[in-house]
């Protein structure tokens, strides 16, 4: 398998990926229309690639596009626990059905994490699906309490 460092050259795979998780991870359909998103994920691959906030890696098997994932980079209010303020979200994990069960998702968290760990962020967090949520509690995510979120 080959890790790659995703740059601009490779956005058209950047975009396709997340509209796929983004279909799995909310179970859409190839009907529901998407084409909003996709314009909004292609501008944020543009802008956040080049400035430093996004990194993301993609996984090759003999050449074939495999696997994905990303690591976005923001920073809130310091805090006694993150004085820096800066934190990490993991998103975009992707593993093409075929080739799941083989480590490809482990791999591909651990070069994330050991990026955010070498820019000095040792705040990361993710959004788990049930499909994932066994592979990061492996590594050792655990679930966060004390958030909340405003639905509406």
């Amino acid at each position: 398998m080959e890790y790659r460092k995703a740059t601009i050259d490779d956005l058209d795979v950047l975009v396709g990926t997340r509209i796929t998780v983004l279909r799995a991870a909310n179970k859409l359909d190839d009907n529901v229309d998407m084409s909003e998103v996709e314009r909004e994920s292609r501008d944020y691959y543009e802008k956040a690639l080049l400035d430093g906030s996004h990194t993301a890696y993609l996984v090759f098997d003999d050449g074939e596009f495999v696997g994905a994932g990303g690591v976005s980079y923001f920073r809130v209010m310091p805090t006694y626990h993150n004085p820096s303020g800066r934190k990490a979200y993991i998103m975009n994990m992707y593993t093409a059905p075929d080739h799941r069960r083989r480590g490809i998702a482990y791999n591909t968290l651990d070069i994330l994490v050991k990026d955010a760990k070498a820019q000095g962020v040792s705040a990361i967090s993710l959004e788990a699906t049930d499909m994932g949520r066994p592979l990061y509690e492996r590594y050792g995510f655990v679930k966060m309490n004390d958030e909340m979120e405003l639905v509406e």
